[in-house]
């Protein structure tokens, strides 16, 4: 004879490393220093009813404006957005891939206000 024994959601949470009531790590502001003189961008000749659009994020366009229109190390570019090194690497990528993806797809692109 097996017996089976259930788990609780207590057992399950505390294997899985998720503990009892744990909140979620706080969101650490971002030094944002840089404005855009334009906040959209769109493929000449489409309408804008007809495009699909990719939505560039403040820090995302702080990530492309050290690093690819300063031309800043990404060391430096970390410590002016107050940010670590491996969270300015990931904006940077997910900046480059919504730009990338816009203009091979012939997306807008719309910078958050």
């Amino acid at each position: 004879m097996t017996l089976v024994q259930e788990d609780s959601e207590e057992d399950v949470a505390v294997v899985l490393g998720l503990g009892k009531n744990k909140m979620p790590r706080p969101f650490k502001r971002r030094r944002i220093r840089g404005r855009p003189n334009s906040f959209y961008f769109k493929p000449a000749g489409i309408r804008m009813v007809d495009l699909e659009e990719s939505v560039l994020a403040k820090d995302e366009f702080e990530s492309i404006r050290l690093k690819d229109f300063l031309g800043l190390d990404q060391t430096e570019c970390a410590k002016k957005m107050e940010v670590s090194q491996s969270t300015f690497h990931r904006l940077i990528l997910s900046a480059r891939k919504k730009i990338a993806d816009s203009i091979i797809n012939g997306k807008a692109i719309r910078i958050e206000d």
